[in-house]
C-alpha cells in the first residue's frame, strides 16, 4: 500500500503534459509489443506448417515405397503403431502421449538440448498387411533462431516506435495546451473589471473562457456589493455611535442634573436605533449565507394581525383584509420580520391609512401592503429593494429613522423561500408592496415575532 500510495502521489504531482505523454507512450508500447509477439507467433506457425508439409511429403513417399514391396526407406524411421523400432531399427524418442498424437495425424515438436525438432508421421500397410508408421523429422534450429532475431528486432522496433509516438504526443499536447497557457497568463495579469479574450473557434477553450468571464463578472459584482455594503454600513453605524458619544461628552463636560434625563433618553433612542441596525445587518448576513430555519406552515393572516398590534401607528389607521386563513411555507420569525418591516415602512410614509391584504392565490399566498403617501417613482421600484436605499431621507426621519435596510431584508427573506417581491402604485397614488410566498399544505404553527 505504501508503494502504491507513493506512486499515486508521484503521478499526481506530474504535469498534465507529462501524464498524457506517459499514458500515450505506455499504451503504444503495450500495443506494439503485443502486435510484435502476435506477428512472431504467426510467422513461427507458418514456418512449422511449411516444415510439416515437407516432412509429410517425405513420409508419404517413403510409405508408398514400403507399400510397393521395398524393404528400406532412407531418411525416415519405420516403427510399429506403438512407436517401437522394427527390423532392428531404433524406436521413436517420444513418450506414449506423443506417439498417440503422431498416430492421430498431428505433428509433434520436441525440445532436446535447446534444439527443437519437428516430427510428422504417415501410415503404411505392408504387403503382408502389417501396419507401420513412417516418421519423418527435421530440426527447427535455423527457423527458431530466425524467429528469435525477428522477435528481438520487433521489440527494438516497438521501443523506437514508442519513443516516436511519445514524442509526437509531447509535441501535440504542448501545442494543444498552448492556448490554455496563454489563457492562464492572461488571467494572472487581468486587471479588475477586464475580461479574458474569447477565442474565435467554437471549441472547449471558448466555452472555458466564457465560463471564466462569467465567474469574473460574478466576482466583480460580489466585490462591488461587498465594498458598497461595507461602506454604507460603516456610514450608517457611525451616525448613532457619534450621537451617543456626543451626548455622553456633553453630559460629562457640562454636568446638569436637570438635563440628565433628557440626555439619557436621547442616548437610549440612539442605542435602540443602533441595536435595530445591527440586528437587521445580522439577519441580512444570515440570509445571504443561506442560514435559514426549516420551513413550517405559518398562518400569514394571523401573523399579520399580531404584527399590526406591535406597530406604533402614530395616528394612522391600519386596515386588514384577510377573509380566510392563508398558510405559507416559512418560519414564524421570518414572517414576523417581513411583516414588521413592510408595516413600518408603510407607516413612515403614509398620511392617514395603511391597507394590508392577505389572500391565497393557488400555490402562493399574496401579501399586499398599501399606503396613501407620496408613492414610489417608476424608476425606483426595483432599486427600492437594494440595501441602504432611501428615496427621501427627510421622510425616513419621521417616526424613527430608517437605514434603508428594511425592504432589502424583506426581499432576501422572501426570495430565499422561493417567493417574489414587487413594488407598484396604490389606487390613491401611494406605494403598493406585494409579496408572494409559496403556500404550505399542512396545518399552520402558532405565529410568532
Amino acid at each position: 500500500m505504501t508503494v502504491l500510495r507513493a506512486a499515486r502521489n508521484w503521478w499526481a504531482r506530474r504535469t498534465l503534459r507529462v501524464r498524457i505523454t506517459l499514458t500515450v507512450g505506455g499504451v503504444a508500447l503495450v500495443a506494439l509489443l503485443a502486435l510484435s509477439r502476435l506477428a512472431t507467433a504467426l510467422a513461427f506457425g507458418e514456418l512449422v506448417n511449411a516444415t510439416d508439409q515437407e516432412l509429410r511429403t517425405q513420409a508419404e513417399q517413403a510409405a508408398a515405397r514400403l507399400e510397393s514391396g521395398a524393404t528400406d526407406a532412407p531418411g525416415v524411421l519405420v516403427v510399429d503403431t506403438a512407436g517401437r523400432g522394427v527390423a532392428g531399427g531404433p524406436p521413436l524418442p517420444l513418450d506414449a502421449a506423443q506417439v498417440s498424437r503422431l498416430a492421430a495425424g498431428e505433428g509433434v515438436t520436441t525440445q532436446r538440448f535447446s534444439a527443437p525438432r519437428r516430427w510428422v508421421v504417415a501410415s503404411a500397410i505392408l504387403p503382408d498387411g502389417t501396419p507401420r508408421l513412417v516418421v519423418a523429422s527435421a530440426d527447427l534450429v535455423g527457423g527458431t533462431a530466425l524467429m528469435r532475431r525477428a522477435a528481438g528486432l520487433a521489440v527494438v522496433s516497438a521501443l523506437l516506435a514508442t519513443l516516436v509516438v511519445a514524442g509526437a504526443a509531447w509535441v501535440a499536447t504542448r501545442a494543444a495546451l498552448r492556448p490554455v497557457d496563454r489563457l492562464r497568463t492572461a488571467a494572472a495579469a487581468l486587471p479588475p473589471g477586464d475580461r479574458l479574450p474569447v477565442p474565435a473557434a467554437h471549441d472547449e477553450l471558448r466555452a472555458l473562457a466564457a465560463e471564466l468571464n462569467g465567474l469574473l463578472a460574478r466576482r466583480d459584482d460580489a466585490v462591488a456589493r461587498l465594498e458598497r455594503f461595507t461602506g454604507d454600513a460603516a456610514h450608517e453605524l457611525r451616525s448613532p455611535v457619534a450621537a451617543i458619544r456626543a451626548q455622553a461628552e456633553v453630559a460629562l463636560v457640562h454636568p446638569d442634573p436637570a438635563l440628565n434625563e433628557e440626555t439619557l433618553r436621547a442616548v437610549a433612542v440612539e442605542a435602540e436605533r443602533l441595536t435595530t441596525l445591527l440586528a437587521v445587518l445580522l439577519a441580512l448576513t444570515r440570509a445571504d449565507a443561506g442560514q435559514r430555519p426549516p420551513a413550517s406552515p405559518v398562518d400569514l393572516a394571523a401573523a399579520a394581525r399580531a404584527a399590526i398590534g406591535r406597530q406604533n401607528r402614530d395616528g394612522a389607521v391600519v386596515k386588514l383584509v384577510a377573509p380566510v386563513p392563508a398558510v405559507v411555507a416559512a418560519s414564524p420569525g421570518e414572517v414576523g420580520l417581513v411583516l414588521d418591516n413592510l408595516l413600518g415602512n408603510a407607516l413612515r410614509h403614509t398620511r392617514t391609512v395603511v391597507r394590508v391584504g392577505v389572500l391565497p392565490a393557488g400555490r402562493t399566498v399574496r401579501l399586499v401592503v398599501e399606503d396613501d403617501g407620496s408613492g414610489i417613482p417608476q424608476a425606483d421600484r426595483e432599486r427600492v429593494f437594494d440595501r441602504f436605499t432611501r428615496l427621501d431621507p427627510d421622510t425616513e426621519s419621521r417616526a424613527g429613522a430608517g437605514a434603508g435596510l428594511g425592504l432589502a431584508l424583506v426581499a432576501a427573506l422572501v426570495t430565499g423561500r422561493g417567493g417574489t417581491v414587487a413594488a407598484g402604485e396604490a389606487q390613491g397614488g401611494g406605494a403598493r408592496l406585494e409579496v408572494r410566498w409559496p403556500a404550505a399544505r399542512e396545518r399552520p404553527s402558532t405565529p410568532g415575532p
